[in-house]
Order: structure tokens, then C-alpha cells, then sequence
């Protein structure tokens, strides 16, 4: 399995033009539907998720089996709206690590969207879902603690890797655009809003294949909108 760490960075004032030429923000605060089809654009089959999108010098970061050659490639055809828009020009790549030790501690830090879909097809907040079990009145439990046995859940799928330490580092609640239920043989979009949270803290890797599968394929739900993607960096010495 080949892995690649890209990055672009998408001009803020065309990004925001681009979108509302389009429809692709109205109702919603969150510019993940935008760039989801901006990257379908300018890439095709091979648009690259999960992403994370940074309004400031990091631009967009994402992980894609595709190498900078075939993107490029794949990007040729784009439309010179899209390819500026996108900030092709400062289009950079690398191969990111596959092959990991179990054992491994290391960083991380993931955007997500903590929630649980139920059988008719609703998304709830697992915060608000662990309070319902209990009784509003009754439940003494943070967000930050369910949010992380969301994500201990999350991770530990096919014992993939171990959560050490966590904090919730930031939450807010937001709301973009998502593809609806089929009408007419159309989908039209519709607003979802939902938990945004920012999660913090230090990992061990358990299965070196697993978590490989995990970093390629994010973490919970929305990961083509901008959530889910796994940023890791070294562990806080001891």
C-alpha cells in the first residue's frame, strides 16, 4: 500500500466565489461540500480524501494512494477557474509512511464529526445520545470524555492503535451541505448540521496493517468533507 501527503492551498477570496457561484455553501458555515467538489473537479476518480482544509499558510493538507505525478496528470483537464481556485501552483507532494512498528507512540490531531447515524438514516451527537441514556439531570460525564471513547472506538477497530491521552481542543457546532435523499432520480444538496470537534492527543500503534488502513481511510463519518483525516507528529517527550 502507497501513500502520499499533498498539499495545496486555495485561494481564500476565489474559493468563497467559486462556491457561491455554485450554490455550494447556502445554509451552511462549513466550506467542506466546496471543496469536496472543487477537488472532484480537478482531480476526478482520484480526488484525494480524507483532507483537512486550513484557512491560513497550511492550505489544504490530504491523503491520496496516488502519487504527485498522476494528480498532476489528473489535473490537466481541470478548468482554469478550478485549477486557481484549487492553488495548483503551489501543488506539493510526498510519500508518507505505511509501514509502522507496533509499539509505535506517536501525535496526532483529527478534526471529526463524533456521531452516531441510527436506523432511520439520523445523525446524532454521541454526546447527546450517552446523555439521553442516562437522563439529562443525571449525567456527570464531559464531551471531551465521550468524544473520546468515540474516537477509542474509532481507532480500535481492528486493534489499529490505542489512544494514551486526549483532550478536546476545540468544539463547535456547524453546519455545511451534504447530497440528499434521491428525488426525481436527483439528489439535491441539504443542510446537516452537527458537532465539529478538534481532538487532540498521543496514540500507540497495535496493528501496523490496520492502522495503515486507517490513516488511508480516516476516521468516522464526512471524511470527503473535510473531516476524519489523522495528522500525526512526534510524542511529547517523557
Amino acid at each position: 500500500m502507497k501513500l502520499n501527503l499533498i498539499q495545496c492551498h486555495p485561494d481564500p477570496r476565489r474559493l468563497a466565489a467559486w462556491a457561491t457561484r455554485f450554490g455550494l455553501t447556502a445554509g451552511g458555515d462549513d466550506l467542506g461540500y466546496a471543496l469536496h467538489t472543487l477537488l472532484s473537479a480537478a482531480f476526478g476518480d482520484a480526488a484525494p480524501k480524507p483532507f483537512r482544509y486550513f484557512d491560513d499558510s497550511r492550505g489544504l493538507l490530504a491523503y491520496s494512494a496516488h502519487d504527485a505525478e498522476a494528480l498532476q496528470l489528473a489535473a490537466q483537464m481541470a478548468a482554469p477557474d478550478v485549477h486557481a481556485t484549487l492553488g495548483m501552483g503551489r501543488f506539493a507532494s510526498r510519500s508518507f509512511p505505511t509501514d509502522w512498528t507496533s509499539g509505535r507512540r506517536l501525535g496526532f490531531e483529527v478534526r471529526a464529526r463524533p456521531v452516531l447515524r441510527t436506523n432511520a438514516g439520523r445523525e446524532r451527537d454521541v454526546f447527546q445520545v450517552a446523555a439521553e441514556k442516562v437522563g439529562v439531570g443525571e449525567f456527570d460525564q464531559s464531551r471531551e470524555t465521550i468524544y473520546g471513547e468515540w474516537l477509542a472506538r474509532e481507532l480500535g477497530r481492528g486493534d489499529a492503535a490505542h489512544i494514551d491521552s486526549l483532550r478536546l481542543d476545540a468544539f463547535r457546532l456547524s453546519a455545511s451541505l451534504r447530497k440528499g435523499s434521491a428525488v426525481n432520480g436527483k439528489r439535491p444538496a441539504q443542510r446537516v448540521a452537527g458537532p465539529d470537534a478538534l481532538l487532540v492527543g498521543e496514540l500507540t500503534v497495535r496493528d501496523p496493517a490496520g492502522f495503515s488502513a486507517l490513516l488511508t481511510r480516516g476516521v468516522g463519518r464526512h471524511r470527503a468533507f473535510g473531516f476524519g483525516m489523522l495528522l500525526l507528529r512526534p510524542p511529547t517527550a517523557c
